[in-house]
Formats: structure tokens, C-alpha cells, sequence
């Protein structure tokens, strides 16, 4: 079997939480750990292939100057040194922003995206820019610009996408946090495949800004090792932002004591097809071994075998098609160096007319209704993340699910970008070859808080949570 891959540096694999306490204690130096993570990055990086874009030069830099700040006694930020990237589809001042495409390769904006700012803010140490699929429209982990990210439990599997280097960066333990984007499931896909917490907060609960291609869809959150990691991550990035015009405006919810309370007396439905999907019988198996820790934690969960009807159509009218308007141009004078299966997505959204679109929209709004309906009864929907555990690079679609697309094949997670609902993917356990399966936890609208309380139990009590690719 093809090597797994993790870090062995002092700071591989340690928490967040535990690299800042350090900065903050005065027991490593904000420079310290940034060689460190550089030193896994230069021993793992050719194996997996996590970086659109790494300055070293520039990461020692910043860390450089939080030792100086450090030393003057100022108080560095709730991300005191903490080493994080951010996905090849979020702006950063010093960095190319080339979307995984050879059209876009040497597009530079001088600027930061809110999340960005606010990172920096915090004391957080930019590592750089990870892959991703070519405009995020696959899901799974390759470009024509990169190339293949791998799969840190094996490499010779996808880490899926389209934040395939964030969930491989995090998963080989060289960093514990990284910021992905999520438009149909590009956090939590590669989050279950990996084994890692991939969060999407409530639609426009985190700001994006330059507008994405989909700004009705995409959402930004962190990929981590731990609950608690991403809901501190949370706490930083998420809150109002102008520039945003879907920017959720108020006070933000507390993510880190959410963490701490209970999640006694939730109603939860668990669907496992959710009355289309086909999942692996050993996927469904594990997530509902899963679900028992939370039964038994005093959690009522009823077994909903239709929660709605496939909204596939919905979701593929807007994304691909926001996406191939942005890339009309290139598709008519570059086409030759777009991935093919990107171009043949984005050919059939040209197809389209402004009233099959306008008609797709108020689909859209009648599926949000019943969605919403739904969850008059229930205050979480559970599902397997993915119908599969990770499957061989080089393809777009897993096996035995041909007649979907490079993204539809991930049946559960694209309804909620239609709905906006707040969702994770937790890690619920391994197959019978060492491959991480993820459940999915979804909320009602803007009740951020009551997941992170029921993801956090559900770690608590999951299996083998220090578990390595090494291992």
C-alpha cells in the first residue's frame, strides 16, 4: 500500500489551542514555530502536494515580527503565532491568486480578504496558498496547475475537494488549522475523506470578499484536527463586513463555550440517503454506530429515510452557471487549458437561458421552505458526509457512482449550500483499510452553537481521536 504521510516535527499534531498557549506562555516563540511547520512542510510537501504558493522567507518574516511585539510585551491576538493557510480561491496580499487554473496563474491582487485580515489581525502567521481544483468545481483534489494533492492516510487516494490542500496541510499534521471555501461541499468533503472537522457556519456568517464567482453559495470556514480548534477559528473570522452585501450583521455566537454545553435533549433526525443518495453499506454502518454515543449522551434521534427530493438541478443551474459566466472568456480563447471536466460542466451552463435560471431560482426558494419545515421537528439533520471513503487520484467521480458529476456524486452536502444552513463533517470513525468516514451534522438556520455543542460530544466520545496516518 502507497506510504501514509504525517509530520514529525515538535509541533506536528498539536492543537490550535495548545500552539498558542505556548506563544502566550513565553515555552516557543512565534518564529520557533513557524521553522518547524516550514521544516514539515519542506519533508511532506512532495509527497502531498498542499501549495499553490509558499514564501518562507515571508512566513519567517511575519513570525519574526511577532517575536518583536512578543518581546515589547504586547498582547499578540487570540491566534498568538499560530501558523494558518488559506485556499488558492481567497485573496492575500504578496500571493498569487490563481484559482488552480493556467489561465489565472499570474493573477495578483494586492489585497486582503476579510478572512485574511482578520487572521493577521489575531496574530496568525500566513503560511500561504493551498490547492485547489481548477475554480472549485470539482470534488476531488487535482488541477491542471498543481497538479495532485494526496491523501495523507494514503496516497494513493484524493484528499478531496476542492480544498484538497487545506485537508491534506491539516490532516499530515503540519498545521493544525486551514481556511477553505465551501460552494457545494469543498469543506466538508475533503474534511470527511481526511478525518478532519470541517465547518461551514451559517451563510454569510464568515464575509467573502472580492465576490466569488457563486456569491449566492459559497461559504468560508476552517478545516482543523479538533472542534475546538475550529470553533476558535470561528471566532476570529466570522462577524459583519460591509463589503459583503450577504454579510450576517449582529453580535456572533460564542463557538468556544458552546463547546463546553451538552447536547441533552437535541432532536435529531438521521436519514441516511436523505431519499436519493447511495451510500457504502460500511459508510452507513459506521455513521450509525456513531449516532449510538449520541443516543446515549440523551440525544432522541428518529431514522428518516426521505427528507426531500434530489435538488441537484437546483444547485448545478446556479453554481455552474455563476462559474461559467465568470469564465466565458477564457472557456472562448484558453479552453485547451482548462481541466475538461470543468469545461464540460461550465458548456452546459451556457445552454441555459436567463429564464431556465430565473426558474431554477424559485425552485431553489420552494426547496429552502421545505427544508425549513423539516426542521420544525428537529433541531439537527445527521448524515453520512459522503456515500464513500477516499478512492484512487486520477478520477473524478468514486466507483460505482457514474452518471454524476465531478461535485453531485457528494449527494449530501450541496442541499445546504442551496439552504444556507450551518453544517459539519466529524470524523466517525475508519473502514476496514485504515480510511476516514464522516458524518454529517447539520442545523437549524444561524444555530451555529447547538452543532458545535452536539460536534464536540460527538468527538469527546469518538474513536480514536489521536489517531495518525502513520498509525
Amino acid at each position: 500500500m502507497p506510504k501514509q504521510t504525517e509530520g514529525g516535527s515538535p509541533t506536528a499534531f498539536k492543537t490550535a489551542e495548545d500552539l498558542v498557549a505556548e506563544v502566550r506562555d513565553g515555552h516557543a516563540a512565534p518564529s520557533d514555530i513557524a521553522r518547524s511547520v516550514l521544516d514539515d512542510i519542506q519533508a511532506l510537501d512532495g509527497s502531498l502536494n498542499c501549495f499553490a504558493s509558499l514564501n518562507p522567507d515571508d512566513v519567517m518574516a511575519q513570525a519574526a515580527l511577532l517575536d518583536q511585539r512578543f518581546a515589547k510585551g504586547e498582547d499578540l491576538g487570540p491566534l498568538a503565532g499560530l501558523p494558518v493557510s488559506v485556499k488558492d480561491l481567497i485573496v492575500a496580499k504578496g500571493h498569487p491568486t490563481a484559482f488552480g487554473s493556467l489561465t489565472m496563474r499570474d493573477n495578483v491582487v494586492d489585497l486582503d480578504a476579510p478572512v485574511v485580515e482578520r487572521l493577521r489581525a489575531a496574530g496568525a502567521v500566513i503560511l500561504g496558498k493551498t490547492t485547489t481544483s481548477e475554480f472549485g468545481c470539482k470534488a476531488v483534489g487535482d488541477s491542471p496547475l498543481t497538479g495532485i494533492t494526496r491523501n495523507p492516510w494514503n496516497t494513493a487516494k484524493t484528499p478531496g475537494g476542492s480544498s484538497c490542500g487545506a485537508a491534506a496541510i491539516v490532516a499530515s499534521g503540519i498545521s493544525p488549522v486551514a481556511i477553505g471555501t465551501d460552494g457545494g461541499g469543498s469543506i466538508r468533503i475533503p474534511a470527511s475523506l481526511t478525518g478532519l472537522v470541517g465547518f461551514k457556519g451559517h451563510f454569510g456568517r464568515v464575509p467573502a470578499y472580492p465576490a466569488a464567482a457563486v456569491p449566492t453559495l459559497i461559504h468560508i470556514g476552517p478545516l482543523s484536527r479538533r472542534v475546538r480548534d475550529a470553533a476558535l477559528m470561528m471566532s476570529v473570522i466570522s462577524g459583519f463586513d460591509e463589503r459583503d452585501p450577504y454579510s450576517i450583521a449582529g453580535p456572533k455566537p460564542d463557538y468556544l463555550a458552546a463547546c463546553e454545553r451538552r447536547p441533552k435533549g437535541l432532536r435529531i433526525a438521521y436519514s441516511p440517503t436523505l431519499g436519493y443518495a447511495r451510500p457504502d453499506p460500511q459508510v452507513a454502518e459506521m455513521v450509525e454506530a456513531g449516532l449510538g454515543r449520541l443516543e446515549a449522551a440523551g440525544c432522541q434521534i428518529d431514522v428518516v429515510e426521505h427528507v426531500f427530493d434530489d435538488p441537484v438541478k437546483i444547485w448545478m443551474t446556479e453554481f455552474y452557471a455563476g462559474v461559467g459566466t465568470r469564465l466565458k472568456t477564457a472557456m472562448e480563447t484558453r479552453g485547451d487549458d482548462i481541466d475538461p471536466a470543468v469545461a464540460n460542466v461550465l458548456e452546459g451552463a451556457y445552454s441555459l437561458s436567463a429564464t431556465d435560471h430565473q426558474e431554477q431560482m424559485f425552485e431553489r426558494f420552494q426547496f429552502r421552505d421545505r427544508v425549513r419545515a423539516f426542521f420544525e421537528d428537529y433541531d439537527i439533520l445527521a448524515t453520512p458526509a459522503l456515500p464513500v471513503t477516499a478512492f484512487d487520484v486520477g478520477l473524478n467521480v468514486p466507483p460505482g457512482h457514474k452518471g454524476r458529476d465531478a461535485i453531485s456524486w457528494a449527494y449530501y452536502s450541496y442541499p445546504f449550500n442551496l439552504t444556507g444552513q450551518p453544517a459539519v463533517s466529524v470524523n466517525a470513525g475508519f473502514d476496514a483499510d485504515g480510511l476516514p468516514v464522516g458524518i454529517q451534522l447539520v442545523a437549524r438556520s444561524l444555530a451555529e452553537e447547538t452543532l458545535f455543542s452536539l460536534a464536540a460530544a460527538f468527538e469527546e466520545d469518538g474513536p480514536e481521536p489521536d489517531r495518525r496516518p502513520s498509525q
